[in-house]
């Protein structure tokens, strides 16, 4: 009997391990079909997206057209609807070859929402595009400029919510607004931990729209995520985050990108790696090309010495938060002085004092240390807007 008690005992035990070790798929926005298809019977509908919008293995426009819904045009974000420009490229407006929907492109030149015609185009907003999290990401910034025109023109804007790879942590420093440009634009961290569903309901919250005007907002939240989920990519967001690797390092390599450091673009990878030509000792060592995504990469064509992080672990990127280690060693190294720093720096990190503290050899944890306040003010401001358990 103690014998049979005990093989119970272990396959309870067992099943119960089994369990905790399953987890439960993420159901985002745009798969919640019951939830906001109710909402678009007899209007005109624009789409905010890109490659990105994807409902189970379906482009959310697939969705919406088969259903009947009333597409009358597209806004495309930076690298395009299908995702492929390059970074900062100007991408012009043109028609979906798939399905025949007019593109209008928000990034570069003159902006469609200008253009009272344009906004007469739809009634509801439906915005579907996976994000990761960090104000120098362009596609919030596009956002905003939605829910500006859309709150001017009285025409209502539904989210469908999709989980932040980057949602697991608040750090970096709140934006100074007189450094607002296409890369930063609100008085958030860098990496802020909030997915778009809950970002545009504290920028509707806070006032953050001009004249502090509000939208009609709704979001269609997901299913079965919380901020401590770990988040798969399975599109790439943008054509030089390849993968969960590069998305994680992004927050402390894309200071890079105002510096000669190639961050690698132009190779296989992509946000996971970095060097420059005067880096020499380092056994690591890369050369750029031009490919898609990358047609005029730093340092093309120019041997790299550098570091290769795209091997480290999940627990030590996590652990470090942002690092501007990377940064600071890299600065030393190529020994330029103040040359080194582009005035983009200061756009990127959303701080002028950053670059004077790297310059006078302060360590990474010693200027981590000067934003923490912030990031714990922010975080409790945010609160009231998370739709998703900590």
């Amino acid at each position: 009997m103690k014998r049979l008690f005990l093989s119970f005992l272990i396959s309870v035990l067992f099943l119960t391990c089994s369990y905790g070790k399953t987890t439960t798929r993420i159901i985002t926005g745009d798969e919640r079909t019951e939830q906001y298809l109710p909402l678009l019977k007899g209007q005109k509908v624009a789409l905010f997206s890109n490659r990105t919008g994807m409902a189970n293995k379906k482009h959310i426009l697939d969705v919406l057209l088969e259903h009947g819904v009333n597409v009358t045009c597209i806004f495309s974000p930076e690298h395009g609807f299908r995702g492929l420009a390059d970074a900062g490229e100007h991408v012009t407006n043109s028609v979906d070859e798939q399905t025949g929907v007019p593109i209008l492109s928000l990034y570069g030149g003159t902006s469609p929402l200008k253009d009272p015609q344009t906004m007469e185009r739809f009634d509801v907003l439906i915005v579907d595009i996976q994000d990761v999290g960090l104000r120098f990401y362009t596609y919030y910034v596009t956002m905003c400029h939605l829910m500006d025109a859309c709150a001017e023109a009285n025409k209502s804007v539904i989210i469908l919510d999709r989980p932040n790879p980057n949602g697991h942590y608040v750090d970096g420093p709140v934006l100074d607004l007189t450094l607002r440009s296409g890369v930063g634009w609100l008085p958030i961290p860098v990496v802020h931990g909030m997915t778009l569903g809950e970002l545009a309901q504290m920028i509707n919250g806070e006032g953050w729209l001009e004249q502090h005007q509000k939208c009609r907002l709704t979001v269609i939240p997901c299913l079965n995520y919380t901020h401590a989920t770990k988040v798969d990519i399975t599109v790439p967001p943008s054509p030089n985050l390849p993968n969960r690797q590069a998305v994680w390092l992004y927050p402390s390599l894309c200071y890079f990108e105002a510096t000669p450091v190639s961050v690698g673009r132009g190779t296989s990878k992509p946000f996971q790696i970095f060097g420059h030509p005067a880096m020499k000792g380092f056994p690591y060592t890369f050369t750029p090309k031009s490919r898609i995504g990358a047609t005029n990469p730093p340092q093309k064509d120019q041997r790299c010495y550098g570091r290769d992080l795209s091997h480290l672990s999940e627990q030590t990127i996590r652990e470090r938060g942002i690092d501007l280690s990377y940064l600071i060693e890299a600065y030393h190294r190529v020994n330029i002085g103040d040359t080194f720093f582009s005035n983009f720096f200061e756009k990127l990190i959303g701080n002028k004092k950053i670059r004077q503290l790297i310059e006078n050899g302060k360590s990474a944890a010693e200027i981590r240390a000067t934003w923490q306040h912030d990031v714990e003010a922010f975080k409790q401001q945010r609160r009231p807007y998370l739709l998703y358990p900590e």
